[in-house]
């Protein structure tokens, strides 16, 4: 099968081949801000815990905290999802975690062959990396999932066994549903919130200093506040006002610039900090087309909620798992490095390599490029952790309470630590799953840490070997789908925007999906440049594609007029929203 769809071929795609690629080390262990929204999955996963495993404690069952943690880790999810959204896909990770869990469980019961085991394990990885990749559920991604089957396919197990084991993990997962769908009872539009928080700073940030890098993470941020709120619930005063807003930031990234009027970053960054607070929602000066554009946006709302919407959503997810996906050979890099992972550690003796195939799944990113970065970041952090592990080893063991004191303890030092850098967050990860050990009895700790050592550095190896041997040539296809699409997009924005005749929401529509297409086209490209083995990109014609698409949003933004001239020719009905 071809790696790319046959076409004909492009004179301005190059086939020289690749320079050396250099493999950094300083700037992939380099720390980061935090993320503005890390105190919600760390909050959230240590309630979703901490109920299940106190009340697991008080019986005096906590042989089974594996199984209820598996369901508490769900409330990590969609945290950047708005609410209905979110509980659709928090849904959907409650039931693939217990899907994966069943499977791995009844193989535990079936089979005590570690080959067997490890194979099964690394097709499970590879399952989960291309489903999560596929739906784009987000962080944490599939780690967490492959954490669980992985672990559970190494642990002791009887047929009897598995339908208690299950319901508990179903449990433990409904109540980390209603933790994470929690906050809706006392600020609706939180997500959206904070999604047009985002898109006016990075808008104030490329009317401030208006360059390729801030309009590119502009256009990403708008997107992104565009799409949280189509997914949104129905339309409130508050959702109003944040649309609005994002039709400010919109003008400011399309037509950027110094001086006043919507592009003034001062009074963007302004909205923007009014925006993330508990007040309301601050509502901006009206803007020409704003009236249309809302009812646009209405229509297409309901277009997606509507049967011919979600069957091209389905469409949409099944072309991202069907022949000739850039995802498939990424799945493909995971199953090879999981299973090369495993069976070296079953070589040299290790009972339980799961660890090895957990920390083989965790290094696969877009990319061999990055890659590499997380496989620095994977090893060094959970050399880290087995130091830390060892200093809280004497304390966990004090008694019950405190073993589960700690994994709560390190499961919110987890999420709060991982935004700044993945290999910080590891070293507080790889003690919490020591510790988990700790609920079925107590082991010898220069085994836990002699294992979890060899495991890391063997799974580090096995996992970058995949990745680099295992090429990935659909990511040159990607970019010239993605092209296709930008130049489709730019051509219709250019047709509405010239038809006097044209509605405004047609208009308003062709430019938000010439903005999508220039947002996947960058990610197109940054995701290929980063790959080994294959034809050198289209620079030039990328660069191009971006230029004169950035210069049609422009030209579209100019057409509406400045900020509080005349309305738009096109008239759309009236939605009260004016």
């Amino acid at each position: 099968m071809s790696d790319t769809p046959d076409r004909p071929a492009r004179p301005s795609v190059r086939t020289a081949p690749l320079p050396v690629r250099r493999l950094p080390v300083a700037p992939a262990l380099r720390l980061s801000r935090p993320s503005d929204t890390w105190f919600k999955p760390a909050l959230s996963v240590v309630v979703a815990s901490a109920v299940p495993h106190l009340t697991l404690l008080a019986l005096g069952r906590l042989d089974l905290v594996i199984y209820a943690m598996a369901g508490s880790l769900c409330a990590l999810y969609g945290h950047g999802l708005p609410y209905a959204r979110r509980a659709r896909a928090v849904t959907g990770v409650v039931l693939g975690m217990t899907a994966g869990l069943a499977l791995s469980l009844a193989t535990a019961a079936l089979t005590g062959s570690t080959a067997v085991l490890i194979a099964v394990g690394a097709l499970l990885a590879a399952v989960q990396k291309a489903a999560c990749d596929a739906t784009r559920i987000g962080p944490p991604g599939h780690v967490i999932l492959t954490f669980v089957s992985s672990a559970a396919l190494f642990a002791p197990q009887r047929p009897e066994q598995i339908p208690g084991h299950l319901a508990l993990t179903l449990g433990a997962g409904a109540f980390a549903w209603l933790v994470v769908l929690a906050p809706a009872l006392v600020r609706r539009e939180g997500p959206e919130r904070r999604a047009v928080a985002r898109a006016l700073e990075a808008a104030a940030g490329c009317a401030a200093d208006p360059g390729p890098g801030t309009r590119n993470a502009a256009a990403a941020a708008v997107h992104a506040a565009w799409q949280c709120l189509l997914a949104s619930g129905p339309a409130t005063p508050a959702r109003r006002s944040l649309e609005r807003l994002v039709v400010h930031a919109e003008a400011a990234f399309a037509a950027p610039g110094p001086g006043g009027g919507a592009a003034d970053p001062d009074r963007l960054r302004d909205w923007a900090a009014r925006t993330r607070a508990r007040g309301p929602v601050p509502t901006p000066p009206p803007a020409p087309g704003t009236a249309a554009e809302l009812y646009g946006i209405d229509a297409e709302r309901a277009a997606l909620r509507g049967p011919d919407g979600r069957r091209a959503a389905r469409r949409a997810l099944l072309g991202r798992l069907g022949p000739g996906s850039p995802l498939l050979p990424v799945a493909v890099r995971t199953l090879t490095g999981c299973a090369l992972a495993g069976y070296l550690c079953a070589a040299l003796g290790v009972g339980r390599p799961y660890w090895a195939i957990v920390t083989a799944a965790s290094l696969y990113q877009a990319n061999v490029t990055l890659s590499w970065n997380r496989t620095l970041q994977r090893t060094l952090g959970n050399l880290l952790g087995v130091l830390v592990f060892a200093a809280v080893l004497p304390v966990s063991r004090t008694g019950p309470l405190a073993l589960v004191c700690c994994c709560l303890f390190f499961s919110f030092a987890a999420e709060a630590l991982i935004t700044r850098n993945y290999w910080l967050g590891s070293t507080a990860v790889t003690p919490m799953a020591l510790l988990v050990l700790e609920f079925g009895g107590a082991h010898p700790a220069g085994e836990l840490i002699g294992d979890r050592v060899l495991d890391t550095v063997l799974g580090a190896v096995a996992g970058f070997l995949a990745a680099v041997l295992v090429t990935n040539r659909r990511a040159a296809g990607r970019v010239e789908r993605a092209l296709d699409a930008a130049d489709r997009a730019r051509a219709e924005a250019e047709r509405t925007g010239a038809d006097p005749g044209a509605a405004s929401a047609d208009r308003d529509r062709a430019r938000r999906t010439l903005t999508a297409s220039l947002v996947e086209l960058r990610e197109a490209g940054d995701t290929a440049a980063g790959e080994w083995w294959q034809r050198a990109l289209p620079e030039e014609r990328l660069l191009a594609a971006e230029r004169a698409g950035h210069r049609t949003l422009a030209a579209t933004a100019r057409r509406r007029g400045p900020e509080g001239g005349t309305t738009s020719t096109a008239r759309a009905p009236s939605i009260g929203a004016e």
